[in-house]
């Protein structure tokens, strides 16, 4: 009766091994994606970024003078966040610590200091990824504006 059962379930385990997801990308493949975005977004809008490794873009408006924050520092911040299409997903001041915040955040944010400015694009690989968010699509690039008030250790 176990091998019955066996071969009974092995056709549903096939079938569901050979389900070919077309819209399913790589994070390699998506991050190229949005890089393409992010570039003709700048290129569009004539602005000029910086951009590291991973594919984070960013513009500093202002270094600042104070402490570079880490990971583990509080980060008390003014800032816009938004799609590349201008949508406006949240605008707050807040206080947040920097690790339990997207890696595009804890990437970027150290690149100024207290008194700080600066223009992230993020990747969604660096973002919120293949998931979507209340008001955010699933693979979006975002954009925020942040001014760096104050950094706590």
């Amino acid at each position: 009766m176990k091998k019955l059962f066996l071969l009974l379930l092995l056709p549903i385990f096939a079938l569901t091994a050979c389900d070919d997801d077309d819209d399913e990308i790589s994070e390699a493949e998506q991050l190229k994606i949005d890089i393409a975005k992010i570039e003709q977004y700048l290129e569009e809008t004539n602005l000029t970024a910086q951009s590291t490794e991973s594919g984070l873009h960013y513009i500093i408006l202002e270094e600042g003078t104070g402490d570079t924050p880490t990971n583990e520092a509080i980060v008390d911040v003014n800032y816009t966040g938004m799609l590349l299409d201008s949508t406006i997903f949240d605008s707050q001041r807040n206080s947040f610590i920097l690790e339990n915040l997207v890696e595009g955040w804890q990437e970027g944010l150290p690149l100024i200091k207290k008194g700080g400015h600066i223009k992230l694009f993020i990747p969604s690989t660096l973002g919120y990824g293949d998931v979507a968010i209340s008001g955010i699509p699933k693979n979006s690039v975002l954009l925020f504006d942040i001014e760096l008030i104050n950094v706590i250790f």
